[in-house]
């Protein structure tokens, strides 16, 4: 099976110049388009970057559900939401009526998630922290209580003297199938193999929350391998499958850096969130030089899917026409071809537009 590929938008708005969207309707309703033009394009699936607090998409199933019922082929999803902000069974059953809807393109990627920029974050959303590592420890308690109750698990007890019925209660609607489509976004090896033993797939991060010398494509690479390894060891029935995503700005005649937060950036280490991090360079240039540099990305190539992060405020027009060059020009350097995947078929490679 070849290389998968999607993009990824951030659904920001900003009132500035340069700026296509400049509301939140306007980056809800542009998200429909781009889709709808992504798969006419061929690409494989569309997925949501989820924040609170900032003017970016928050709530994503509403918008993936209208996404659903605008589109029938190309896989739809999140990469990543961050569970220290999510009741995990209302989130499964929003998952659920979601991937029926979509006739089983759900693809949820799930995840700690990043420092933002509020206080108290999820302590305001009515979550309270745990003893040890509060954002981590939450975060995969509630991953494994939403990986339960979409799995059929019992998670309450029906009350006799209103039912007159005993035993557990399920959450409804169950959707067969949508457990193999969840994936955790991490940034260190050692949460990789964590997701590798509880049957998720894998979101390698845009960032490595470590550092270890290795060139940031070697370092991801090596997180990969260490996850297939550890899903090997569980046994499981089915085949991993990974994801991961590059910044990306192929510059043709008509697709110039025209506009401001279109910066190209070389790999980095920095201090982020109090430990060593190392974050991905941006692939700038002439399509047949990003494709060629793609080719040879060492997590690229072991990855099966690959996201290409798009500047939505830059509209729905040039955003098309970026994913036609990378579908035209980059992405058949790295085993991809338009191939009508299911949902089912998700990620093998993830690039990022900035």
């Amino acid at each position: 099976m070849g290389v998968k590929i999607g993009f990824l938008t951030f659904g920001s708005w900003k009132t500035e110049p340069g700026s296509s969207t400049c509301t939140a309707t306007d980056a809800l309703l542009q998200t429909i388009e781009l889709a709808q033009a992504a798969e006419e394009i061929g690409f494989d699936g569309a997925f949501l970057r989820i924040h609170h607090y900032e003017q970016r998409l928050a709530s994503p199933f509403p918008l993936l559900s209208a996404i659903a019922a605008k589109t029938k082929r190309i896989a739809i999803g999140t990469a990543v939401i961050d569970m220290r902000y999510e009741n995990p069974f209302h989130l499964a059953e929003e998952a659920a009526a979601a991937d029926l809807i979509s006739a089983g393109r759900l693809q949820i990627g799930l995840s700690r998630g990043a420092p933002g920029i509020a206080v108290h974050g999820p302590e305001a959303f009515g979550y309270q922290p745990v003893d040890r590592d509060p954002d981590a420890d939450r975060a995969r308690h509630m991953a494994e209580l939403f990986l339960a109750a979409i799995s059929g698990a019992e998670v309450d007890q029906a009350d006799p003297n209103r039912t007159r019925i005993r035993g557990g209660l399920t959450i409804q609607p169950q959707s067969p199938g949508l457990a193999e489509r969840i994936w955790w976004g991490a940034g260190t090896r050692a949460t990789g193999q964590w997701a590798a033993r509880l049957g998720m797939n894998l979101q390698s991060s845009t960032r490595m929350m470590e550092e270890t010398g290795l060139s940031f494509d070697q370092l991801q690479e090596q997180q990969i391998r260490m996850y297939r390894e550890a899903w090997a060891e569980q046994g499981h029935e089915r085949a991993a499958r990974v994801s991961v995503s590059r910044s990306v700005l192929p510059v043709t005649g008509d697709l110039c850096r025209a506009y401001p937060g279109w910066r190209a950036q070389g790999e980095q280490t920095t201090v982020f969130a109090g430990v060593q991090a190392r974050f991905g360079k941006t692939f700038e240039g002439e399509p047949d030089l990003v494709a060629s540099e793609l080719a040879a990305d060492a997590a690229v190539r072991a990855a099966d899917m690959v996201l290409f992060t798009v500047s939505n405020e830059l509209g729905v027009d040039c955003c098309t026409r970026i994913l036609e060059v990378i579908a035209e020009h980059v992405a058949p350097a790295i085993g991809w071809s338009p191939g009508g995947a299911s949902g089912d078929g998700m990620p093998r490679a993830t690039a990022e537009l900035a």
